[in-house]
């Protein structure tokens, strides 16, 4: 949990940092003037109390007058919402005996000050020409939207081929779920790609977030391929959940998962819910939600009650008309979609078998 904070607030920042934002602006100005720059992203009674010298101002802030106040020595504090600049030419004057890995002068000061005051703090070289994000005990290089492109268009590439894979091992499911031979690993096939692609949407996003106005077309592949991902998701679980509803069971546990415990189906099986006593070969049988939901015409709420009625997708394979007419809401006309749509799954399954 403590990890997921940390990321949340570093692409927080990493936002306010992006590309066609006011502060980006600003220290892409200071860069190109080579005058580098230390400056503070908050301003709180610990701030105050390791700054010496320097002015008072309360300005609004603006790119160009970051770029003004970064020619004097010293260091600028802005206040937390990032529209004012609070003083200038300040001298920061943190503990030393903070440990830090920093050799530079204003990259060693940042480092300590964003370690004791908890705040983030931004460090320009002039020298190496970057932009250096301090919080939470690290150092994050705010990098050029190309190098950032480069690794997000290589992430994207395998998010396709691992959504390709994804969904040839769902049908697969599919498939041995009306012929009710669907066992432990052949769910865990499905989780497995269902967490790779989580993870890679996961990292696509960062960068989405550090591209600012750059990543919008990156924006519109990423939601183009996530597509369907989390209904998917829903509904597994959903269809494979314990009668007791006591007994954990969900795809969340498999993000605590290393990529090595990931790769192997038991760790996978037991992280998702399946009890000790259910290995591999054993068999378990879908519930329909997801099968369901493939018939056209169909709204969701029928397809709850038909599984409430039936209890499964096997025995709703063997009701007749009439029996799918008892429940509430379902007409002849209905029965009939119902039927077909069924009769589909089956002729699907059984091309998919034949494959």
């Amino acid at each position: 949990m403590a990890d997921s904070d940390d990321r949340c607030r570093l692409l927080e920042h990493l936002a306010q940092l992006a590309p066609g934002t006011p502060l980006r602006e600003g220290f892409e100005r200071i860069l190109r003037g080579r005058t580098g720059a230390l400056v503070v992203l908050g301003h709180n009674r610990q701030v105050e109390q390791l700054s010496t010298g320097g002015f008072q101002l309360d300005v609004a802030y603006t790119p160009t007058s970051l770029r003004e106040l970064a020619k004097m020595d010293g260091a600028i504090i802005i206040d937390s919402n990032t529209d004012r600049i609070v003083r200038a030419g300040v001298h920061l004057m943190p503990d030393a005996s903070i440990a830090t890995e920093e050799t530079g002068t204003r990259h060693r000061t940042a480092d300590r000050v964003a370690r004791q005051t908890n705040l983030p703090v931004v460090s320009v070289s002039a020298s190496m020409s970057t932009i250096a994000l301090f919080i939470d005990n690290r150092r994050h290089l705010v990098e050029h939207s190309e190098q950032i492109l480069s690794r997000a268009n290589q992430a994207l590439q395998t998010l396709e081929r691992y959504r390709a894979r994804l969904w040839e091992v769902t049908n697969r499911l599919s498939s041995l779920e009306v012929q009710d031979q669907v066992t432990v690993k052949d769910f865990t096939l499905v989780a497995q790609r269902l967490e790779m692609v989580r993870r890679l949407d996961r990292e696509l996003a960062g960068y989405v977030v550090e591209l600012g106005t750059d990543g919008r077309l990156l924006t519109l592949q990423l939601h183009e391929l996530g597509a369907g991902i989390d209904d998917l998701r829903d509904l597994l679980e959903l269809d494979y959940r314990p009668a007791d509803e006591s007994v954990p069971f969900g795809f969340a546990a498999l993000q605590s998962l290393s990529t090595t415990e990931l790769l192997e189906p038991l760790s996978v099986a037991r992280a998702v819910g399946f009890a000790a006593n259910e290995h591999l070969d054993s068999r378990i049988t879908t519930r329909g939600y997801r099968q369901l939901a493939q018939i056209n015409r169909l709204p969701s709420a029928f397809g709850n009650r038909l599984i409430e009625h039936f209890g499964s997708l096997q025995a709703l394979f063997g009701a007749s008309s009439a029996e799918l007419q008892e429940v509430d809401g379902v007409g002849e006309s209905r029965a009939r979609i119902i039927r077909d749509g069924l009769v589909r799954l089956a002729e699907s399954a059984y091309t998919e078998r034949l494959d």
